[in-house]
C-alpha cells in the first residue's frame, strides 16, 4: 500500500501557494515575530498589499497555513488508514509516512507544529479540533488492533499520543547533515511503533 505523502499545502489559487511557501520560509528563517508581511510579499514575488488580498495579517497566514496543513495530514492518514489490510499495516504505514514528512518538509513541520502559540485564542482551537481529528485516527487504528487481538495496550489514547509525539520531535531534531535520510527514519519509526503497541 502507498500513503500520499503530505506536503506544503495545495490551494486552487497559485498566488496564495506562493505565500505559503514564502511565509514557510520567512518563518524558518527569521521566526513569527521578526518575520514582516514585507518579508513574506518580497520572498514571493510581490508587493506587500498583495499579501493583504488574500490574508487579513501575518497571523492570518500562518493560521491558514497551519489549518490547510492539518486538514492535508488527516485526510491523507485517514485515507492509508481505509486503505490498509489490518491495523498492523495501517499503524506502520500511517506512522512511517508522517514521520518521513516531518523529515522531509522539516521547517513547514516545525512551523506547523511549534509556531501554534502564535495563533490567536478562535484559530487554536481551530487547529486543536483537527489536531485532535489525526489524534482520533491513530486511535483509532490502535482500537481496532486491540479487538482484533494484533496489539496489547492499556490505554489506546495514552498509546496513540505517544506515538505521534515521537513523530512531531522528529522536525525538532531533524536537519539535512544528520545520517539517516528520511526514508530511514519513516521506516525506524513505522517497526517502533509495532512495538510500542505490542503487535504480535
Amino acid at each position: 500500500m502507498t500513503v500520499p505523502t503530505p506536503s506544503l499545502p495545495a490551494h486552487d489559487n497559485p498566488t496564495v501557494v506562493r505565500l505559503f511557501e514564502a511565509a514557510a520560509d520567512a518563518f524558518a528563517d527569521k521566526g513569527f515575530h521578526a518575520t514582516t508581511t514585507r518579508d513574506i510579499a518580497s520572498r514571493a514575488g510581490l508587493s506587500p498589499a498583495g499579501v493583504y488580498v488574500h490574508f487579513a495579517s501575518k497571523e492570518d497566514l500562518l493560521f491558514q497555513l497551519s489549518r490547510v496543513g492539518h486538514e492535508g495530514a488527516r485526510d491523507a492518514l485517514a485515507a492509508a488508514a481505509a486503505e490498509a489490510n489490518s491495523p498492523t499495516e495501517a499503524l506502520s504505514e500511517v506512522i512511517s509516512t508522517f514521520a518521513q514528512w516531518h523529515a522531509e518538509q522539516y521547517q513547514v513541520a516545525r512551523i506547523v507544529q511549534y509556531e501554534f502559540r502564535h495563533l490567536s485564542p478562535d484559530h487554536q482551537r481551530e487547529v486543536l479540533t483537527l489536531r485532535r481529528e489525526i489524534d482520533g485516527v491513530v486511535e483509532g487504528i490502535i482500537t481496532e488492533g486491540v479487538a482484533s487481538g494484533e496489539f496489547c495496550v492499556e490505554d489506546t489514547r495514552v498509546t496513540a499520543l505517544a506515538a505521534l509525539s515521537l513523530v512531531v520531535d522528529v522536525a525538532r531534531w531533524y536537519h539535512p547533515g544528520v545520517r539517516r535520510t528520511p526514508e530511514d527514519i519513516g521506516a525506524d519509526y513505522g517497526r517502533l511503533v509495532l512495538r510500542l503497541v505490542g503487535a504480535s
